[in-house]
């Protein structure tokens, strides 16, 4: 009888976390047990998934809910924490497999704590690469920590990349969407509304996530992320705009061939692939049926319509305390677009301008060394970022 997996969910009522959980649902009974749980404000949610799944631990990062998940939980002999530090508290509980869910830098900490267990770690918080690559690549080698990535772009070229065969790698390209505005012109981009932005055209995602693709900041991120992931320089990952987001990485070899992985759009296949790795497990995904979709087109990214992508190549390759900040000012520079603080072109805007003032800034940090380095530089970097906004909104 094969051992059951314990698993730990960091980010469980997102997108990502609620499909791992219910591929954990549809497994055959026993084959999973639930360490622990985590959201950050969703506490009615989270009193959900806990009492459907009987975790080990849940945590809420807003401590404003712990009295209604205590409550709500009285008596069920369900370990709880709440507010600034539980999340990581969580992440520190002994798992098997764990899924770092948690969007964009708050994921880094307790992504931390969990490589730190030396078993396997699927994440889609890209951020953790973004931020502090070197570092972050280096404790889990330390560790000893399988990295199982959840993107369907990494995913795929995780699954087509033969380590074996790495020197006669040319190149890996990721595919990208194009988002809802592949075909809207600047002029019409400048006018985007918040709703406009929100209706992606192929993928169910939280909306920061959906507004880095509207940008196409999130294929910036992913470029990062996949030079740490492969080991490859800026120059050999390529992006290509396919809107059927059928094929989702490509891996090209040195005598011609290219094997590429295909699928359905569904972020349960990539999430199945690093749940059952090194199996695979069934998963309830729609059937590729290539004969019915007839076409896949593929297409350059227009960086001049789309300049997140360029910012964030720059980034790489300048290194050093770039990818943080550009990563910091993004961050900052949604949530300005979805309270509707700035335009929709602002956005890539804010981030430039940030990166510019970030190197000679007396009060950032000029070097990347150690993890409090990268929470000064994203501390930093918010700053000024919500300073260029304040400013240009007097």
């Amino acid at each position: 009888m094969a051992k059951t997996r314990k698993i730990s969910v960091l980010g469980a009522t997102g997108s990502v976390g609620a499909a791992t959980l219910d591929l954990i649902e549809r497994a055959p009974a026993g084959a999973f047990e639930l360490a622990a749980l985590t959201a950050h404000t969703n506490v009615d949610e989270l009193i959900r998934l806990a009492l459907k799944f009987r975790p080990e631990m849940v945590a809420l990062a807003d401590s404003s809910g712990e009295a209604k998940l205590r409550d709500a939980l009285d008596g069920l002999g369900i370990a709880i924490a709440c507010g600034e530090g539980a999340v990581v508290e969580a992440a520190r509980r002994p798992a098997d497999w764990t899924m770092a869910a948690i969007v964009g830098a708050a994921g880094l900490r307790p992504t931390l704590e969990a490589l730190k267990q030396g078993n396997a770690l699927a994440f889609a918080n890209k951020e953790c690469l973004v931020c502090a690559g070197g570092l972050f690549m280096q404790a889990a080698t330390k560790a000893g920590t399988e990295l199982l990535p959840v993107d369907s772009e990494h995913n795929a070229i995780f699954q087509v990349f033969d380590n074996r065969q790495k020197k006669q790698i040319d190149k890996i390209t990721l595919t990208a969407s194009g988002g809802p505005f592949r075909t809207w012109t600047s002029q019409q981009m400048d006018n985007a509304r918040r709703a406009d932005a929100l209706a992606h055209p192929t993928w169910e995602m939280g909306a920061k996530i959906t507004i880095d693709s509207a940008t196409m900041m999130n294929k910036g991120l992913e470029i990062i992320e996949a030079c740490w992931l492969f080991d490859l320089p800026e120059t050999r990952v390529d992006v290509a705009v396919h809107p059927q987001s059928i094929v989702h990485g490509l891996v090209h070899y040195a005598d011609g061939s290219v094997l590429a992985q295909m699928g359905s759009p569904d972020m349960r296949t990539p999430i199945a692939n690093a749940l059952s790795w090194p199996q695979r497990m069934q998963a309830p995904v729609k059937p590729l049926d290539l004969c019915a979709i007839s076409r896949l087109d593929f297409e350059a990214p227009d960086l001049a319509r789309f300049p997140a992508m360029r910012l964030a190549r720059e980034a790489v390759g300048q290194g050093g305390i770039l990818p943080a900040v550009l990563n910091a000012a993004n961050e900052i520079a949604v949530d300005a677009f979805l309270a509707e603080r700035i335009g929709f072109l602002d956005i890539a805007g804010t981030v430039e301008n940030v990166m510019e003032a970030a190197l000679g800034d007396a009060d950032m940090p000029q070097q990347l060394s150690s993890f409090d380095d990268v929470y000064a530089i994203d501390h930093r970097a918010r700053e000024l970022a919500r300073d260029l906004i304040a400013v240009a909104a007097a």
